[in-house]
């Protein structure tokens, strides 16, 4: 995953923001926070993103 993969993902998960919850919620503002500052996520970080992606955002509007 390059990254401008890695922050298209994260901008396209903020829509759904309001249907996370828990650790979810927390994972996802921690990465936000490591796109915000410019740092790449390391694989085990990468690899949750995907799961956040694929759990929140419907397959319709994934490419």
């Amino acid at each position: 995953m390059t990254r401008i993969e890695q922050h298209k993902i994260i901008e396209t998960l903020s829509d759904y923001v309001h249907k996370m919850r828990g650790r979810d919620l927390d994972e996802f503002d921690m990465m936000r926070k490591r796109d915000r500052d410019d740092e790449d996520l390391d694989d085990l970080s990468r690899r949750r993103l995907t799961e956040l992606y694929v759990k929140y955002v419907p397959e319709r509007l994934r490419r």
